[in-house]
């Protein structure tokens, strides 16, 4: 049985369930890496994806996310030119009450009835105005981590909007 859409799952609706040592079968999330890029390197510029709603986002569209927007700025600035950072994890436990179809369904179902559900995945709580991804990087690559993180914004089912930070040069403190 394939996955259900996203938009099963997108609204905040349900109180937190995220006990992880008191639920058994929860799977891992699917995210790799969290931290990609130049890890050490001094960036002066940050690029930040920012949801403009609430709204949970599963692990996989993360991982989606973190995809397609780390080959796109890996392609543009090369392997050390900058750093990506998700900076939301999958704590929420979704779960799904599984119906059997078919013929003879009706026999062995039992409907609503104790209808609990079982864990199918996590999902990221994500709160109105927060981060969810950052780019740094250097001034000359800001178009193309703002590329990065637009096309980081399809995989995600909320509205995002991108934010640039310019970090004050620590030689002009002095």
């Amino acid at each position: 049985m394939g996955l259900r859409p996203g938009k099963c799952y997108r609204d905040v609706d349900k109180p937190a369930y995220t006990r992880k040592e008191y639920v058994r079968g929860v799977p891992q999330p699917k995210i790799v890496h969290f931290v990609m890029g130049n890890l050490s390197g001094e960036f002066p510029v940050e690029v930040h994806l920012v949801s403009k709603n609430d709204v949970q986002i599963r692990h996989n569209a993360l991982e989606a996310a973190r995809v397609v927007g780390n080959k796109y700025i890996q392609s543009k600035c090369g392997r050390m030119g900058y750093r990506m950072l998700i900076r939301v994890y999958p704590h929420q436990i979704l779960r799904e009450n599984k119906m059997a179809s078919g013929a003879g369904a009706d026999r062995i179902s039992d409907g609503m009835r104790l209808a609990f559900g079982k864990p199918i995945g996590t999902a990221a709580r994500v709160r109105k105005g927060q981060k969810i991804i950052t780019i740094y990087t250097t001034p000359d690559k800001i178009d193309d981590a703002k590329e990065a993180l637009r096309r980081c914004a399809m995989k995600i089912p909320a509205k995002c909007r991108i934010v640039v930070e310019m970090k004050e040069d620590v030689s002009s403190k002095k």
